[in-house]
């Protein structure tokens, strides 16, 4: 286990802004996570669990308290046979797609672009072209701040658009033991050929989601991905999920622009950081962007985006 001190956040996250984690520790094993959490609660500071960085504002002031980062041995994957994989928490999806790919799996394939790890995927429900990772998982482990471990069942992580249990355990004020790290997540996966499809064509199909992904997204800025949840409507017998971007570009806000922080041009549902951002910058613009978007059409969008620390 590494500790590190002082921390610039802006290295650690896709925005490539935020200020110096107080302590920001390097963990390679089960044991290591459980030396980090204690050393976070013998300083009496909150712990947070980070991926790849890719949904994550820090603030501008850093955060004070402890980050806690998966090393490499969080980053494998494991064939159980019959379609069954186990994926540690800080494997990138990338890999893990492509893993599924060459083994001729089908289920996961289509999340290859969203670039963070199999933990906040988990943590988020995270989802593209019509699969998310609660379709195929099976049971989580996760261990909490006081150092005990978890397994459930998926039934019982609570499962919903971008919705999981975790979040929930991490936005807790009843007691101090709540939050909890993604440790991994099995998966009941289905062979490619039992869907009548070969190794090539759930490879296209990647490529074609890999494709629309390139050509209307942002991805040559930095960003963290969709700034805002998909909304809901229709009837509860059948609802239906209308795109946020539809809303913000029929606001007139494509291009809008507060400081270093620019309403996407090419999706309006992108924040990026044209340059010189802050994280001030990002979240004043997406609140502006909120304020708008409720004044024209009385709909009130919900930020997908995490925010850490003080603002």
């Amino acid at each position: 286990m590494i500790i590190l001190e002082n921390v610039p956040m802006c290295e650690h996250t896709s925005f490539k802004v935020g200020g110096p984690a107080k302590y920001f520790i390097k963990t390679e094993s089960v044991d290591d996570i459980k030396e980090a959490i204690a050393f976070a609660n013998e300083h009496t500071l909150p712990s947070y669990i980070l991926g790849k960085g890719t949904n994550l504002l820090v603030s501008d002031r850093g955060y004070n308290g402890v980050i806690i980062q998966l090393g490499k041995f969080f980053s494998e994957i494991t064939n159980l046979g019959n379609g069954k994989i186990c994926v540690k928490g800080a494997t990138p999806l990338a890999r893990l797609a492509r893993y599924t790919i060459n083994e001729g799996l089908a289920g996961i394939h289509k999340l290859a672009g969203i670039p963070g790890s199999l933990g906040g995927a988990i943590f988020m429900n995270a989802g593209a072209y019509g699969q998310d990772v609660s379709q195929t998982c099976v049971e989580v482990e996760s261990i909490n701040s006081a150092g005990n471990l978890h397994t459930r069942a998926a039934a019982d992580c609570k499962f919903a658009y971008r919705h999981s249990i975790f979040q929930e355990l991490a936005a807790s004020v009843t007691s101090a033991e709540s939050a909890e790290t993604i440790l991994s997540a099995t998966f009941q996966l289905t062979p490619a050929i039992e869907l009548g499809k070969t190794v090539k064509d759930i490879e296209n199909e990647m490529q074609e989601c890999m494709t629309k992904r390139r050509n209307s997204q942002p991805l040559s800025m930095p960003n963290a991905g969709s700034t805002f949840k998909r909304l809901d409507a229709g009837a509860a017998e059948t609802p239906t999920q209308i795109a946020p971007g539809y809303y913000i570009e029929q606001a007139g806000l494509k291009g809008y622009r507060i400081g270093g922080a620019e309403v996407s041009r090419v999706h309006a549902n992108f924040i990026v950081n044209v340059g010189g951002a802050t994280a001030a910058d990002i979240k004043t613009l997406s609140e502006y962007v909120q304020n708008a978007v409720a004044q024209k059409f009385g709909i009130q969008l919900k930020r997908e985006i995490i925010l850490l620390g003080k603002f």
